[in-house]
């Protein structure tokens, strides 16, 4: 049975993607709790600039391609933007349904769908790099 190595991609991927979610996390609760941003204004800034983190570190640390931006970054940020999208869609449709029946306030329930929209789209965004943004890119 082989060990996972510290210099494997998908550690390295792990290392970015805990970096990643600290800032877009971070920039997205700042906007909507301190500034009052609205829910898709917060998320949409926050993993915008997530996604820029995500798409330097990856590119050069983690899957270490010499793709060129022209090449890279429109398959990346089409990625993004589907995971995004489709995250965070579900993810407010989810909560708002499941709090349905429980009276909650709406600060604890976009928060709620703050944080299982953001595990939908670390898994989806995953998937996506790997299989169709570097993993092409590599191939190609």
């Amino acid at each position: 049975m082989n060990s996972i190595k510290l210099t494997s991609s998908f550690v390295r991927f792990l290392l970015v993607g805990l970096v990643n979610t600290c800032v877009g996390l971070g920039i997205i609760f700042f906007l909507l709790n301190a500034v009052h941003l609205s829910y898709w204004i917060s998320t949409f800034i926050g993993n915008a600039i997530g996604a820029c983190v995500s798409f330097f570190l990856n590119r050069s640390f983690t899957f270490n391609s010499s793709v060129s931006f022209q090449r890279g970054l429109p398959k990346f940020m089409t990625i993004i933007l589907m995971c995004y999208m489709l995250s965070y869609f579900l993810s407010e449709k989810l909560v708002v349904w499941v709090n349905e029946i429980q009276m909650v306030s709406t600060s604890v329930e976009q928060n709620g769908a703050v944080l299982l929209g953001s595990v939908l789209y670390t898994i989806s965004n995953y998937l996506g790099q790997k299989y169709l943004v570097f993993n092409a890119i590599k191939t190609a």
